[in-house]
């Protein structure tokens, strides 16, 4: 069988729906006719790919790697089939957490005045890759380790960790803080797209406990309620501030890598573009506080 591009729509269709039922009328299609595209799906791959076994459909392993193919293989064909593409085709760059920091406001003036064809879009998504592998974004602009498949990244710059806090809390007397200061106090962990786990500790040191939010609003949230403190880097205070909290430099953690992310084989014609004058911004910056 060959998978056409209504297999893959309701193939999504029923894994945000989570329902059977609401796919179909979110598609205008019977239950029977959606049940047995989905069937074809499976049988075409040789696998389950939805779970069946509860009232919400869950996805299965194999599920959830497909869905992200499904994706990111539609938004290709869309972004081809956009008539508005073959006058321009913007850029699109995305960011879980503050992009690129200090740097992102002269990469954007920069990359304006020196491709004024090309729209530079900035987008920030709560996704692991910021919606890369999803095929959301062409390029984007991660922190830490990136494990995804079929991505190639490039090295740009390394941010040193802060501790972000209530104003009110014990920890905004200390001029500087280190992991063991915070043990005695709950930590907030963005576990969509943060870069802290408790695996920052020793085994026998961790935390006495931690808040798991999925972005970052909720975790600035949870710290300025006073529930718990964070890990950042360096970039943090200046896109996120709150009168309810402070930040210390964090002493005794390693650095974060800054990388610009984007996906094997045919890309976006201007992302080596985007690389150099990345790195020329970074650079320019660096200069300017040298001799500032």
């Amino acid at each position: 069988m060959t998978i056409e591009l209504r297999h893959l729509r309701a193939f999504l269709a029923i894994a945000e729906e989570g329902n059977v039922t609401r796919a179909a009328a979110r598609l205008h299609l019977s239950q029977p006719a959606l049940s047995r595209t989905l069937r074809q799906i499976e049988e075409h791959f040789g696998t389950r790919l939805v779970d069946r076994s509860t009232h919400h459909l869950r996805l299965t392993a194999e599920g959830r790697t497909f869905r992200d193919k499904a994706l990111a293989a539609l938004s290709a064909v869309e972004t081809a089939l956009d008539p508005r593409g073959l006058k321009s085709r913007p850029l699109r760059l995305g960011h879980p957490w503050a992009a690129l920091g200090d740097h992102t406001v002269p990469l954007l003036r920069r990359w304006d005045e020196t491709h004024p064809g090309t729209p530079l879009e900035l987008l920030r998504i709560d996704d692991r890759t910021a919606g890369l592998t999803q095929g959301k974004v062409d390029a984007a602009l991660l922190r830490g380790e990136v494990t995804a498949d079929g991505l190639r990244t490039e090295l740009l710059t390394s941010e040193e960790r802060v501790v972000v806090m209530p104003a009110d809390s014990p920890l905004a007397a200390l001029p500087r803080v280190t992991l063991a200061d915070l043990a005695a106090h709950p930590i907030a962990l963005n576990t969509v797209s943060g870069t802290t786990t408790m695996d920052l500790w020793p085994p026998t040191a961790r935390p006495v406990a931690a808040i798991e939010v999925t972005n970052t609003d909720e975790w600035l949230i949870a710290i300025a309620a006073g529930r718990a403190v964070g890990i950042s880097t360096s970039a943090t205070p200046s896109h996120h501030t709150h009168p309810s909290l402070v930040f210390r430099p964090l002493t005794d953690a390693p650095a974060i890598p800054v990388v610009l992310a984007w996906r094997e084989g045919l890309g976006h014609p201007a992302i080596p573009n985007l690389v150099a004058l990345a790195h020329q911004v970074i650079a320019a910056d660096g200069a300017r506080r040298t001799t500032g």
